[in-house]
């Protein structure tokens, strides 16, 4: 009897973006529980720089004492033919005829943030005819993009809360407008804080809360050094409760996932980058401390939220509860961390999908999509 070839999946990780460290995390989780009697892996780190290497296997993508992985861009220098036949990738070392590593079946781009969230590699891959996991091109770029985000889901009718954008050329031709926009539209000027956010990052970077009109410019830069689209929302008050959102199998509807509710602890006034990966300043409620009925409209809403992008594959749905019974869409991410501190992997254990059956899971899924517009 002849011996059945396993699956190909290219594991991608690292990438351009702020977010290069949580990328390298998540893919050490996910190359840790991957099956490898089912599956042939090819870890492939992208560096800061942009570079393409294939990764050692046994590289450790750890947070270790407080210090951030990366991807060092040592390895063997990779290229991918745009040639939808081959589906092949190539080591292309210096002053050697490259070499092929064969086709892959299924990529898992596991990139956050610009370069990899944002419909640049799943261009990318599409036009090089190969299957990835999550999200095509467009809605990775709106689920990435939180103004046009906020846009698609005010057209479709779910709960959006006050934002302004400030685009790019606005700040630098009509500065003052924009502050005084800010500050009469959402409150600002009348004590009511804001938050500032580039809209197109993840990870909790450049986010700043404000309560004073004079620190509103400052925060405004901050923002910008990771993009030149800020986004700014009136602070709402309310529980943060996420969740998440698989595609449904076999052309079913999508499913969402028990919720959870993020519960800081200590000083922290938000939800910062620190408090996520670093300090173990939060706590999952899975599920948190509410209504079934209040439970069932979550869920609902994470499902439509995802169908309203288009998405595939998966995505997180972050939402405010409020006092008085609203639900409020904070933002969606279309390729959610993975790192054993995120939210996503544990609300899917906790309905019953453990880590490595998830992961098998959206592979499978992606193995089933169509290749470009076939």
């Amino acid at each position: 009897m002849s011996q059945v070839s396993k699956i190909r999946v290219a594991v991608v990780f690292g990438g351009r973006s702020s977010e290069h460290a949580i990328s390298c995390v998540t893919a050490g989780a996910v190359l840790a529980a991957i099956d490898r009697d089912r599956y042939e892996v090819l870890p492939i780190g992208i560096a800061r720089d942009g570079r393409w290497v294939l990764a050692p296997q046994d590289q450790r993508l750890a947070i270790q004492d407080g210090r951030l992985p990366e991807v060092s861009g040592g390895g063997s220098p990779l290229a991918l033919p745009f040639d939808p036949d081959s589906r092949g990738l190539m080591v292309v070392e210096p002053g050697k005829v490259p070499a092929t590593l064969g086709e892959v079946d299924v990529v898992l781009p596991l990139l956050h943030g610009p370069y990899g969230e944002d419909g640049t590699i799943q261009g990318l891959l599409d036009l090089a005819g190969v299957r990835y996991v999550g999200a095509g091109v467009l809605a990775s770029a709106v689920g990435m993009d939180k103004g046009f985000m906020k846009l698609v889901w005010q057209a479709r009718g779910l709960p959006v809360g006050p934002y302004v954008l400030i685009g790019d050329r606005e700040w630098r031709r009509e500065r003052k407008r924009k502050l005084d926009e800010v500050k009469e539209q959402l409150g600002l000027a009348a004590g009511r804080a804001v938050f500032v956010k580039p809209a197109r990052a993840g990870s909790s970077m450049g986010i700043t809360r404000v309560a004073d009109e004079a620190d509103l410019e400052a925060a405004v830069e901050t923002a910008r050094e990771h993009d030149p689209k800020v986004v700014v929302e009136a602070a709402i008050e309310g529980r943060e409760i996420e969740c998440g959102v698989l595609q449904g199998l076999d052309d079913g509807p999508p499913e969402a996932s028990l919720p959870a509710e993020v519960q800081m602890a200590g000083d922290h006034d938000f939800y910062d980058f620190e408090t996520k990966y670093l300090d173990g300043g939060t706590r999952m409620a899975i599920p948190p401390d509410l209504p079934a009925e209040a439970i069932d409209e979550v869920r609902a809403i994470a499902a439509q939220a995802f169908e309203a992008l288009d998405c595939e594959g998966l995505a997180r749905v972050d939402f405010f509860h409020t006092p008085d019974g609203r639900w409020i869409l904070n933002e969606i991410n279309t390729m959610p961390g993975f790192t054993p501190a995120s939210a996503f992997p544990k609300m899917w254990a906790a309905t019953g999908l453990d880590y490595p059956s998830l992961v098998d899971r959206l592979i499978q899924t992606a193995l089933r999509r169509s290749t470009g517009l076939r």
